[in-house]
């Protein structure tokens, strides 16, 4: 049976109350940005989706990311995407406030407007 995102998130704030603190910082910005959302318990993480998946949440000892799906595709003014795979760009976190030093909520359109143009 697949975790629920509240075992998920017993099990990040057992890894770290700053981590767990991040998480759910995020998640609030993504619920606050993006309508209609869900969110599943995927790859360790939770995943974001608007009709199709754009994004996800993990949890590490040193960092929180914040993967895109179809990262490669985001024009990436800022700065603050890493990766260099064919698809995927991530954002680290290591402190809530990077949340918007990082101007994560800048992304989270164009991580969905990438995913829906990758769809076709």
């Amino acid at each position: 049976m697949p975790k629920s995102i509240a075992a998920l998130l017993e099990d990040i704030r057992l890894l770290g109350e700053d981590q767990f603190q991040m998480v759910e910082a995020v998640r609030a910005l993504v619920k606050q940005t993006v309508q209609p959302l869900s969110e599943e318990v995927k790859y360790g993480g939770i995943l974001f989706s608007s009709g199709l998946a754009f994004a996800g949440v993990f949890a590490y000892r040193e960092h929180v990311s914040v993967e895109f799906s179809h990262g490669a595709r985001i024009a990436d003014t800022e700065g603050f995407l890493e990766g260099a795979g064919k698809g995927r760009r991530h954002i680290k976190l290591r402190t809530v406030g990077d949340i918007k030093a990082k101007k994560l909520a800048a992304y989270l359109p164009l991580a969905l407007d990438a995913a829906r143009k990758a769809a076709g």
